[in-house]
């Protein structure tokens, strides 16, 4: 078993040339980033690996680009001016299948920088709110160095790990990043309404965080026999799971269970998550397995997009090519959703930008990604209703589009469909 020592000694494991995994999202271990950053001067072509990742990132600043090289599977806000200016990369992949890249060695990592909630009686951690990818990480790296923070939720599910398996250990005590998307919007609140229209009985959810899954759960109150098998969930599903209206009863797999792979939100929801057996927070190769995914009834999957174009081409990780998120696990969701009996995948947008800029198009910007393709699509949902676009052909498509575009865009889009489609 490794003994406790400061951060600066902790990262004292990384050798030029090594390739590192970051812990994702709220559990991005702080101390060990700073430690990390100030050996800069020290250190060459540290290859950096992560998902999204919240708090410090400034090992993609300017002036550390002998040092630190990013390629990141999902580009969040503390990156993106990084990747935008090509002092850090994005690499384009399924969620689902990030895990394989460690575990069939297409990636080899020789550090997995973590954080870990308190070891119990038997020296056991646990990966805490995010076990996603990074269990796969720990499992593949040769070396494993850790923050221990007594603030990390102690989660079941899959991400326990043992204190014998550690280089090393720090001892850290603050907070976890917290996020809350506040209140809905008037526009949002619509998207939330028209999306619970969809929502059956006894459905299985998968949704994201943000603005529009929160309106979609305030939606649900009158809702019964649902279940949650997600990649990520937010503070939004505790109220349904007080009511009772969140059981998971009528799922088949993990029954009664809510399966996720990582979560953020406010300390409210890691208090929610402390040592609670209801909760399943498992390998996300697993979880987003869309033979998985399928198997439960009703899946509902609630995802977002940036922009959709008239034929139903999904861009949801790039504005053109300023690369904003990621694939991310959408297309997971979307296929297993498709394929589950009764399942419905779902899309969900405002019809506009915050200035005025539709965001159903005739085509899509140059550069920007198909994250989800015209024949996996099948429900679009605005403010202005819902499109169903599966069977549909290409001219049947584009009009069922345009109803639910922004009113001040319906007669332009309508021109674009005469030319296109005669």
């Amino acid at each position: 078993m490794s003994t406790y020592c400061n951060a600066t000694d902790a990262v004292k494991h990384i050798k030029s040339g090594d390739h590192i995994y970051i812990h994702s999202v709220a559990a991005a271990p702080q101390e060990l980033i700073k430690a990390m950053v100030a050996r800069a001067n020290e250190l060459e072509n540290v290859t950096i690996y992560h998902l999204h990742t919240e708090g410090d990132a400034s090992y993609t600043n300017e002036g550390y680009e002998k040092s630190f090289k990013t390629k990141a599977f999902f580009v969040g806000a503390n990156i993106r001016k990084a990747v935008s200016e090509g002092r850090a990369d994005y690499i384009p992949v399924f969620l689902s299948e990030v895990p394989l890249l460690f575990r069939k060695g297409i990636i080899k990592l020789d550090i997995a920088m973590i954080m870990v909630s308190p070891p119990d009686e038997h020296g056991f951690c646990t990966l805490g709110t995010s076990v996603d990818s990074s269990l796969a990480a720990v499992q593949t790296a040769k070396k494993i160095i850790v923050e221990i923070n007594p603030n990390m939720p102690r989660t079941h599910g899959d991400g326990f790990i043992h204190t014998s398996k550690f280089a090393a250990m720090v001892a850290v005590d603050y907070p976890l990043y917290e996020f809350n998307p506040g209140e809905p919007t008037e526009i949002e609140s619509k998207i939330g309404q028209n999306v619970a229209t969809l929502v059956e009985d006894g459905a299985t959810l998968q949704m994201g965080i943000g603005a529009i899954p929160n309106a979609v759960l305030l939606a649900l109150t009158n809702h019964k026999d649902l279940g949650i098998h997600t990649e990520m969930f937010s503070d939004g599903i505790i109220p349904l799971v007080e009511k009772g209206i969140l059981n998971g009863s009528k799922k088949r797999i993990h029954p009664g269970k809510i399966v996720s792979g990582f979560v953020m939100g406010t300390k409210k929801l890691y208090d929610f998550m402390h040592d609670n057996p209801l909760i399943a927070m498992l390998d996300i190769g697993y979880i987003n397995d869309t033979a998985v995914i399928r198997r439960n009834p009703k899946v509902t999957a609630i995802n977002s997009a940036i922009e959709v174009d008239l034929t139903g081409q999904v861009c949801a990780d790039s504005i053109g090519t300023f690369h904003y998120s990621g694939v991310g696990g959408q297309m997971d969701f979307i296929r297993g959703a498709s394929l589950s009996d009764g399942g419905k995948p779902i899309l969900a947008l405002p019809s506009m930008t915050a200035k005025g800029i539709s965001r159903i198009v005739p085509f899509l910007k140059e550069g920007a990604g198909v994250v989800t393709t015209r024949a996996h699509v099948h429900y679009i949902v605005t403010e202005n209703g819902v499109a169903d676009l599966y069977g549909k052909s290409l001219k049947e498509r584009a009009l069922a589009l345009v109803k639910i575009a922004a009113p001040q865009h319906q007669d332009y889009l309508l021109e674009q469909i005469k030319v296109r489609f005669h």
